[in-house]
């Protein structure tokens, strides 16, 4: 019975959004990939809540058949949603009567892979679902423009294009072009030169000419394969190496030593690996994500507007290949997909198709290196009167008495070395002085409702144990990019925010009105996104262009205790300047924003505060 008890207190609930259905289609999409990928992974772990408004008419019996086969679907209205999960944009997953809650589409598919894998160890192949380094769509979608195309931006243009298809030629969503454009892209491995190499030696073997020069390759456009195709000696090394990784085999390798002149080919000269899937040569959860939008795109394209499908010759024969991943035809069928078959199109290059050349890129963002030391850029902003200034810390001296307080509410339970800890310690005393959120704050606060919102799940984790030993009840653990935490909040404190993440948070605060306690990090990480352009303010854009900035940036890094003393010096100024503009950016949107150096700055390289509060 005690068994039987546990199991149930650890069921998880997972929460999906429902607006409509038309022609089999679920809306929003983010349902209908998620429910796809439980159908591929056979995952019957979590209770199925679908959540709809209450002017949706659906007839219970009808929707549950419609959506996914053999699963139990229950259909509660958003007012029935616990208060952890009402916070935040759905799909979600969240334990019943917990404060734990994985919101977001990226998040939640990665806990649905892990948790259907714990449930069966034997599916080994569902890890390779996150590619290599377990990083698939890990990064969030404020920063990585990849994780933005799938998550969020090719789902909402495809629900518009569904929404808005008519009679009328219809204009190709640039999002599916930039797909499209990614497609036609050289594949980056992680051992890139071996596979080159193996496919340098492949070519030879079959009689094919030299490599292209860079920059002429071709698209190539692969029609779908039979089995007995796949099977073959004459498949391409990309399929070889993908449908091996699929069967759960060892890559091919050749155990005879690589000829001379394979061996000693420039790398310059090797032929650059073509697509097999969406990421690159290997099956991931990006494939899953894109499939049903991909799907339900294709479907109104073939029934209305054939003669578009020669726009995208490389989408069409992702979709076609992907047919032939294991598991995945059965899935489909599962949730009402019925996989179109496609006509073969002719091969294209960027020559014959214009367009595509000028479509904008989906990589990633990444700023050239910088010449020249940082003192011109500060020199041009003392110029426009803008110089190193920092605002008196409010209580240098007060501490926290760590003695008194419970041990769990200490950093040195965070598993970490005791120095680290000490100056833990030290830099919290800051922020608990200005109104620090976390452990401490929900401790020393007990009718405050203190909310954690962090990325990183083994983090939350630890946090979470750290809380239960301590029987904290005024506090929610949430993993889910900032964006998709929807609740209200009157104070938002971030300890060393990576890169642009601070950015998010006093973005997030301003949005809400609420003040903010910010203690910044990784000024090198940071960089234009989709969300934010840098300079921010307009007092900085007014005298910086952003490769200026950049190298403010850059040298704030700067400030390690093994630097000379004078270099450190120059980066704590970089530093200043930096968090100016973000103050000054603040400023202009009605707060009053000091930046203040951490007591002792020795607690932290990283040393700098920005306090804002809205006037």
């Amino acid at each position: 019975m005690k068994a039987i008890k546990k199991s149930l207190t650890e069921e998880e609930y997972l929460y999906l959004d429902f607006s409509h259905q038309t022609e089999g289609c679920i809306f929003p999409l983010h349902t209908s990939v998620t429910l796809f990928l439980l159908s591929y992974c056979d995952c019957k772990i979590f209770k199925i809540c679908l959540v709809v408004t209450k002017d949706v008419n659906t007839d219970s019996s009808l929707l549950r058949d419609d959506l996914i086969q053999d699963v139990e679907i229950q259909i509660i209205s958003r007012q029935e949603l616990p208060p952890i999960v009402q916070n935040c944009c759905l799909p979600a997953v969240v334990e019943r009567s917990d404060n734990f809650c994985r919101a977001g589409l990226a998040v939640v598919l990665r806990h649905i892979i892990q948790k259907s894998y714990e449930a069966d160890p034997l599916k080994k192949e569902l890890l390779e679902l996150l590619g290599f380094k377990k990083t698939c769509l890990k990064a969030c979608a404020e920063v990585s423009q990849w994780t933005r195309l799938c998550e969020l931006t090719i789902p909402l243009a495809i629900e518009n294009f569904l929404r808005e298809s008519s009679d009328q030629p219809p204009t190709i969503p640039v999002e599916i072009l930039q797909l499209e454009k990614k497609l036609s892209e050289p594949v980056r491995v992680h051992n890139d030169d071996k596979l080159r190499r193996q496919k340098l030696k492949q070519q030879k073997a079959d009689g094919v000419g030299p490599p292209l020069t860079k920059g002429k390759a071709k698209s190539k456009v692969h029609t779908q394969e039979t089995s007995e195709e796949l099977d073959s000696s004459s498949e391409s090394l990309e399929l070889k190496v993908a449908f091996s990784k699929l069967t759960v085999q060892e890559e091919p390798a050749t155990t005879n030593r690589e000829p001379s002149h394979i061996r000693k080919a420039k790398a310059s000269d090797l032929p650059p690996l073509e697509h097999v899937f969406a990421e690159g040569l290997y099956f991931t959860l990006a494939d899953i994500v894109l499939l049903p939008c991909i799907h339900h795109f294709l479907v109104i394209i073939c029934k209305k507007f054939s003669e578009k499908l020669v726009e995208f010759p490389l989408l069409a024969s992702w979709y076609q290949r992907i047919q032939e991943v294991p598991r995945v035809k059965t899935a489909a069928s599962k949730c009402g997909i019925q996989f179109l078959h496609l006509p073969k199109l002719l091969t294209i290059s960027t020559e014959q198709c214009p367009n595509l050349s000028e479509v904008p890129g989906v990589e990633e963002h990444s700023d050239p290196l910088f010449i020249g030391g940082p003192r011109p850029t500060m020199a041009k902003l003392m110029e426009k009167g803008i110089e190193v200034m920092f605002s008196p810390h409010p209580c240098p001296t007060w501490t926290v008495d760590w003695n008194v307080l419970p041990a769990a509410v200490s950093p040195k339970e965070g598993k970490m070395s005791s120095d680290r800890a000490l100056r833990k310690q030290q830099q919290l005393n800051n922020l608990v002085y200005v109104g620090h959120v976390g452990i401490v704050l929900a401790h020393m606060l007990p009718s405050c409702q203190v909310t954690l919102i962090e990325n990183k799940e083994l983090s939350l984790i630890r946090a979470k144990k750290r809380s239960d030993e301590l029987g904290l009840s005024n506090i929610w653990f949430i993993q889910a990019n900032m964006e998709y935490f929807t609740g209200m909040f009157n104070i938002g404190v971030a300890l060393h925010a990576c890169g642009v993440a601070t950015d998010m948070v006093i973005e997030h605060c301003i949005k809400t009105r609420a003040s903010f306690v910010t203690c910044p990090c990784c000024y090198g990480f940071i960089q234009n996104t989709s969300k934010f352009n840098f300079p921010k303010s307009e007092q900085f854009k007014k005298t910086l262009s952003y490769k200026e900035h950049m190298i403010l940036c850059r040298f704030a890094d700067q400030t390690a205790v093994q630097l000379p003393p004078q270099r450190r010096l120059i980066g704590k100024q970089c530093m200043c300047l930096v968090d100016l503009d973000r103050a000054r950016a603040a400023e202009e949107c009605g707060y009053s924003v000091q930046v203040i150096s951490m007591e002792p700055e020795s607690c932290s390289p990283k040393n700098n505060m920005i306090v804002g509060v809205p006037i």
